[in-house]
């Protein structure tokens, strides 16, 4: 029997481009149900001013009850947890049952654990996880621990986003030539690691000059090749490039498609290792290629 399907993940969802909107906004919000990507973060935090947050949250509980958004997944970035806005964040999204809250400024532990149970406190349904911003010093020397609290459940940890600007002002990093990601590599492979570890999506940060695309595009490049699942996005114009860059390419489809037919074969059974089209090839190809080829199956689901 042929094993070029591969079986079924029914965790695997794509994240190659998920794009930041004001929860303020509800014009922004509205238009997020006709783009195409894969995910959409409602934002309480940065882009909504104090006196316009309880109004964001409402807009945002009633987008989230109302539907219309298809298969993409639905975040909000509350306020980090030790302000005065979070309890009242998480009080009004958790009944909505959003997929996620994205937790911002955690450098610890103990804030992924704080998060996880103040979700369930306030009545988010089982499926709503727990996403965080790496975005401190703090948070990078300690992300191994930070990334550990996923082997608990109650964490509903499963999804780092770096925070590459807030990390450069931190660092007094200096935007120079090949940008943030080419200066940052050594905090982005230390992150990916710890992501990695414990079988957590991790995400890109995003990209400030939204009309440069080719410098975009050149950075969801160096992300991808890292082993980044996608890219957070400031501007809808950037959502196709992240799509084409973190999407299996029809070569790697195909390759995919061979490798493991090959290991189909009667005479391969029970072989580590293979020759096809004059390289070797080794099961842990075959164990790639499979999860290749469910995600483009996942993403080719997404329409």
């Amino acid at each position: 029997m042929s094993s070029t399907v591969p079986p079924p993940e029914p965790t695997l969802r794509p994240r190659r481009s998920v794009l930041y909107m004001p929860g303020s906004n509800a014009r922004a919000m509205e238009k997020a149900k006709t783009l195409p990507a894969d995910a959409v973060v409602f934002d309480l935090e940065d882009a909504v001013a104090p006196e316009q947050k309880d109004h964001a949250r409402a807009q945002i509980r009633a987008a989230l009850e109302g539907g219309g958004y298809g298969g993409r997944e639905l975040v909000v970035r509350i306020n980090g947890l030790d302000t005065p806005w979070a309890q009242d964040d998480i009080a009004a999204i958790a009944p909505a049952g959003p997929h996620a809250i994205l937790v911002p400024k955690v450098d610890a532990p103990g804030q992924v654990m704080r998060a996880g149970q103040a979700l369930s406190e306030a009545g988010a349904p089982p499926e709503t996880k727990v996403w965080i911003m790496v975005e401190t010093p703090l948070a990078v020397l300690d992300i191994r621990n930070i990334a550990m609290t996923a082997v608990d459940p109650a964490s509903r940890l499963a999804v780092m986003v770096m925070g590459i600007n807030d990390i450069a002002k931190a660092t007094r990093a200096t935007i120079g030539r090949g940008g943030l990601q080419t200066l940052l590599q050594p905090v982005l492979l230390q992150c990916l690691l710890a992501a990695r570890a414990f079988d957590l999506d991790i995400l890109d940060g995003v990209y400030n000059d939204f009309a440069d695309l080719d410098g975009l595009r050149a950075e969801c490049a160096l992300a991808r090749d890292l082993g980044f699942d996608g890219k957070t996005l400031i501007h809808p114009s950037q959502i196709a490039a992240a799509n084409e860059i973190f999407a299996p390419a029809a070569a790697d489809v195909a390759q995919a498609q061979a490798i493991i037919a090959a290991f189909d074969l009667p005479e391969n059974a029970g072989k580590g290792a293979i020759s096809l089209d004059g390289r070797m090839v080794e099961r842990l190809h075959a164990d790639i290629a499979r999860r290749t080829l469910a995600m483009a199956a996942a993403i080719a689901r997404l329409g």
